[in-house]
């Protein structure tokens, strides 16, 4: 069985493949300090893997995607450690099969190479991927099935608890959506600005994007996928996102994978 693991600001995201179908897919906070050690992480991936009925001597291959630098060692160590494995570390170094049009390819991180390929892979090109994480990207593969480049902002969560730590009579909110978008209450008020302005957000960003490329290519009409944890937010919402995919990440990891396992 393989293993990927997806290191995100906020959540890892652990993924159990057999052959190419993932079987199960754990969440955990990403250790917060550099000082948490491979056995405090080993001991809980054993354990997600325990608890669903697998045993962790079946994990033959393992690949880390990570955009958080400081736990990298440790979860490198966890994998010999735990798993006996040397891990695949994803990044702008190995055969990604992308050509890359970025200006600084080393820049792009590594969830957002994963995210370009599986899309490649499972929807085709043109595409656009929309990560809805701690920050939200986006990222953009021509009909040539380049990349080209993408946005970055800041997340909703994020945006959120800023207001929230800033202004002093404001509480905070669950994210869950208002039957109107007027408020007749400030709790209502701020559930509607802050998820209406999320949507209005991301679909005017998508927009532009497509608007942009067009300038280039007339017939660039983009597959547009939704992933990440906070993706749930828009289904059923955004005028331009048809496809949420979860696992998105997980899958992509698992092509770099073969790309470059030997």
């Amino acid at each position: 069985m393989f293993l990927a693991i997806d290191i995100g600001n906020t959540h890892t995201v652990i993924g159990l493949f057999e052959e190419d179908e993932i079987i199960a897919s754990w969440r955990m906070r990403t250790p917060r300090y550099k000082y948490e050690t491979s056995d405090e992480i080993g001991i809980v991936i054993v354990n997600f893997l325990k608890n669903s009925g697998f045993k962790k001597n079946e994990i033959k291959e393992i690949a880390i995607s990570s955009v958080v630098p400081r736990v990298m060692n440790e979860i490198s160590n966890m994998s010999r450690r735990y798993f006996n494995v040397e891990p695949l570390i994803i990044d702008s170094y190995i055969n990604t099969g992308l050509k890359v049009l970025y200006d600084f390819p080393k820049e792009i991180g590594a969830d957002r190479i994963a995210n370009s390929v599986a899309a490649i892979d499972f929807y085709g090109a043109p595409s656009i991927v929309a990560d809805f994480g701690t920050a939200t990207t986006f990222d953009i593969i021509s009909s040539g099935s380049e990349y080209v480049g993408g946005v970055i902002t800041p997340g909703i969560e994020i945006s959120s608890e800023a207001l929230f730590n800033i202004a002093a009579k404001l509480s905070k909110v669950d994210l869950s959506w208002p039957e109107t978008i007027i408020g007749k209450n400030t709790y209502h008020g701020l559930r509607a600005g802050i998820l209406y302005g999320f949507l209005g957000q991301v679909d005017f960003i998508l927009e532009k994007i497509i608007e942009e490329m067009r300038e280039e290519d007339k017939k660039f009409d983009p597959i547009i996928i939704g992933t990440g944890g906070l993706s749930v937010l828009l289904e059923n919402k955004s005028k331009y996102i048809k496809f949420f995919d979860m696992d998105l990440t997980l899958k992509g990891i698992r092509i770099l994978f073969k790309r470059n396992k030997q």
